[in-house]
């Protein structure tokens, strides 16, 4: 399994949560998952522009390293969205790649693979931030497996004996979910709802985007 993994956090290397996501690709490697850390530390994938050019021609204008990016999580099976608690969000780094996403989300693109949320903060809470990612994951088509997350305050430094043990049981619970072509009820439902919302959208806008339209017809069995 080839893993993907997203670190929102200014500080890269040197973060709390980029040291949780090691935890995390550790324990997927106990199950052969390879893993690929890509870091946004500001810049390097700007805020969406709201243009709809991705909607009309499924690409972006925007010179920067976004789709890069989006042609590695194409090739690989799984994705890990991570970032430290910004005021009960995410990082803005992380926010500019996820809203570059909407292309993506209207056509579900990133669909039949896996992912995992983690979250660091100072002093939470982290778990509707990992709930949040965990969401975002499911939007553009991808099964979410789980999260994991701590309170880097009461931390001092280091992450307790039950946060490291869940974050590489959690790589680990990656993989095999892989592996096993592992379904979840309740993120089939969600996603099998969102996907109706996204019918509609594109039934709606089809005299619009072009590509998206073509994309659902070709996918998803849309009438021409």
């Amino acid at each position: 399994m080839k893993i993907v993994a997203l670190v929102g956090s200014p500080r890269k290397k040197k973060s709390n949560t980029a040291a949780l996501v090691d935890l995390v690709c550790a324990g997927a490697g106990e199950e052969d998952g390879e893993s690929e850390v890509i870091f946004l530390p500001g810049g390097t994938v700007k805020p969406c522009r709201g243009c709809d050019v991705c909607h009309i021609t499924g690409s972006c204008g925007q010179k920067d390293e976004f789709l890069s990016i989006r042609e590695k999580i194409m090739a690989a099976d799984g994705l890990v969205l991570a970032s430290p608690n910004y005021i009960d969000h995410v990082s803005a780094q992380l926010k500019a790649f996820i809203d570059r996403c909407c292309g993506i989300v209207h056509t579900l693109g990133f669909r039949s693979r896996y992912g995992a949320a983690v979250v660091t903060s100072g002093g939470g809470p982290e778990e509707p931030v990992a709930k949040y990612l965990e969401r975002v994951l499911l939007i553009t088509g991808i099964i979410p497996v789980g999260s994991v997350f701590a309170t880097m305050g009461t931390a001092r430094g280091s992450f307790s004996e039950e946060v490291r043990t869940a974050a590489q049981g959690l790589g680990r619970q990656l993989v095999r979910a892989w592996k096993e072509k592992k379904t979840f009820p309740h993120a089939d439902r969600e996603m099998a709802a969102f996907r109706e919302r996204m019918r509609w959208l594109m039934e709606s806008r089809k005299n619009e985007w072009g590509y998206e339209y073509d994309y659902w017809r070709q996918h998803f069995g849309l009438a021409s």
